[in-house]
């Protein structure tokens, strides 16, 4: 389940990054809780189709999250701010 999520974040980070389609389809998987098959009717393509296309979709989320990095920052970003860390959120804010 914290997989999901975390695909689920990347995908608002960087979804902007994809296709339409991409998009669509991984939105549908994690945020709309839709089976592979009901994406497949949808976007008249197979089951199998979907499937790959999801596995090839989250492996470019992750490529940019390990180019990138934002979803770290912004975690790191929120650790600091619990513990009133100034210092710490500067040099995080120098990152982005």
């Amino acid at each position: 389940m914290a997989a999901n999520f975390y695909v689920s974040e990347l995908l608002d980070r960087y979804g902007n990054l994809l296709s339409e389609k991409q998009q669509r389809i991984l939105d549908g998987y994690y945020n709309n809780d839709l089976s592979l098959s009901e994406i497949a009717e949808n976007e008249g393509i197979t089951r199998q189709g979907v499937s790959d296309f999801v596995k090839r979709s989250e492996a470019q989320l992750f490529e940019f999250e390990e180019k990138l990095g934002l979803c770290k920052v912004i975690a790191d970003l929120k650790a600091a701010a619990k513990t009133n860390n100034i210092s710490e959120i500067l040099s995080l804010i120098d990152k982005l």
